[in-house]
């Protein structure tokens, strides 16, 4: 079989959030920091087409760059392409991630724990990898601080008129709407619904309430929007449902890490939750990460949360991406029948 370049991959999931890991075949981006190469893979654009656009990739598929870290300290490195975005930080990811390390023998697995520090474009992540006969079991990631943004602020939405939205930060950027005041209980069913009407509200955020990360000021705008269902109380804290549109239209699998922690900065300026509690959060296809707050900080003068979350991830299988010289879609292509416009 020829081709004119071979990219090598380790295929995983999170909580049933896609998040495959390229391992091999490609070279690190340009960069002094990580985030200068995270920059150059989201101008650059080679790279994100080759793996996310179809025939190879989907709508439903996220990918992960192993690169050297920049970060003396750092065990490994990884740079983010989602669908419409190349983040900070990903909770789903981060899980894929070390479960690729790990299973995949790229690090030497310790039982019964494995500790890691991982540089994310955004930053370092702690992780703790609860390990047994060979597997990563349960990953532990603690995510970047996150901070609520603006409460209860009004979001006039076209189709639905003026709603009232959380926006925040959990590694990511959120505007965060009541499901149930806009009908939705999130079961799977009401999907296409979701990703749709997420990506109306999300388009309408970043228009009238805008984002700034005020130590990245790169990070300037919304990405997703969280759909929060009502919190239940538990013996050791909180729980919920919880779904999260991802543009260009589709909803994730998982609870959404950065959900997750931005859900807690939320909770935690409300004062609906402190330090020492857990938060579980129940996905549309019921899967579940569970978060707590491991301490209270500052990001830029505001108030914020070090959130940790844990979760599962599983490795589904491995690839070698090709492009075949004569190809004349090299770049992949995308259609509006699952991209959206």
């Amino acid at each position: 079989m020829r081709s004119s370049k071979i990219v090598h991959v380790i295929s995983a999931h999170a909580e049933g959030e896609v998040g495959d890991v390229i391992v091999g075949g490609v070279t690190p981006p340009p960069g002094e920091t990580l985030w200068e190469q995270r920059s150059f893979i989201a101008q650059d654009e080679v790279l994100r087409n080759f793996v996310l656009n179809e025939p190879r990739g989907g709508v439903f598929r996220h990918v992960n760059l192993l690169v050297p870290p920049k970060h003396p300290d750092a065990d490994a490195a990884f740079i983010i392409m989602e669908p419409e975005d190349t983040p900070p930080m990903s909770g789903s990811n981060s899980i894929c991630v070390s479960t690729v390390l790990l299973d995949g023998g790229l690090i030497e697995m310790q039982e019964p724990v494995t500790e890691m520090l991982l540089e994310a474009p955004g930053g370092l992540v702690k992780v703790r990898a609860e390990c047994k006969n060979g597997k990563a079991e349960r990953i532990y990631v603690q995510n970047l601080p996150s901070f609520a943004d603006k409460i209860g602020v009004p979001l006039d939405v076209p189709g639905l008129g003026i709603i009232n939205v959380d926006t925040a930060y959990g590694g990511d950027s959120f505007v965060v709407v009541d499901a149930a005041a806009l009908g939705f209980e999130i079961v799977e069913a009401e999907a296409k619904e979701i990703a749709r009407l997420g990506v109306i509200i999300t388009n309408a955020a970043n228009d009238q309430l805008g984002f700034t990360h005020p130590e990245n000021p790169d990070w300037d705008h919304i990405s997703f929007c969280a759909f929060c269902g009502p919190l239940s109380e538990t013996e050791t804290g909180l729980t919920g449902k919880s779904a999260v549109a991802i543009q260009p239209g589709k909803v994730d699998r998982s609870p959404t890490g950065t959900a997750v922690s931005a859900r807690m900065a939320l909770m935690a300026a409300k004062g609906q939750m402190q330090k020492g509690q857990t938060f579980e959060a129940v996905s549309i296809i019921g899967s579940r990460f569970t978060g707590r707050i491991v301490e209270e900080v500052q990001v830029g003068g505001r108030a914020a949360i070090v959130p940790e979350i844990s979760g599962r991830g599983w490795v589904t299988g491995t690839h070698q991406h090709m492009l075949d010289p004569s190809d004349p879609w090299p770049g992949g292509y995308r259609l509006s029948d699952t991209w959206g416009a």
